[in-house]
């Protein structure tokens, strides 16, 4: 098992989820997460939980509405995507949907230079998974092409 302290120090996500130990297993199954931790309360619910994705810690929690705790489903949905980077979005996402996510866009090759695609997690959370197409980064001039050819020529709206 990964030890905490070997964990970089970063951005980490902390989720809400209905049914948190149902989503590491799900976590486990789909993304391969590796459980770090996890501190049941009096009730039986994860008061604080942490598995690691990609070497990345993800921490999450019950849903406690007593609290202001919620997760999507109780908010009808997140305007939060976490995103993986995978050695195969493909395979990937065909992981994540066996293990019961929701394709809601299939992996496909985009004009920035990914394989990119979109699941919903079975909790409700959204999840971009991609693997670059090329070695190199596109330069500023090669993304604004290809992002004028990925609109038919017509200008990206302006954003406020």
């Amino acid at each position: 098992m990964t030890e905490i302290s070997n964990i970089t120090p970063t951005l980490t996500p902390h989720l809400v989820c209905d049914g948190a130990a149902d989503a590491i297993e799900f976590y486990k199954k789909a993304f391969g997460a590796e459980e770090l931790m996890r501190i049941p309360g009096q009730d039986g619910k994860l008061m604080h939980a942490c598995v690691a994705i990609n070497g990345a810690m993800l921490m999450l929690m019950d849903e406690m509405k007593e609290m202001g705790a919620l997760s999507p489903k109780t908010l009808g949905g997140t305007p939060v995507t976490l995103h993986i980077h995978a050695t195969d979005a493909d395979a990937a996402i065909a992981r994540a949907e066996a293990a019961g996510a929701t394709v809601v866009m299939p992996a496909s090759d985009m004009f920035w230079g990914d394989r990119y695609g979109v699941v919903k997690d079975p909790f409700g959370h959204s999840w971009s998974i991609a693997h670059p197409l090329r070695d190199t980064v596109m330069s500023e001039a090669e993304l604004r092409a290809a992002a004028l050819d990925a609109t038919c020529g017509q200008p990206a709206p302006a954003t406020a």
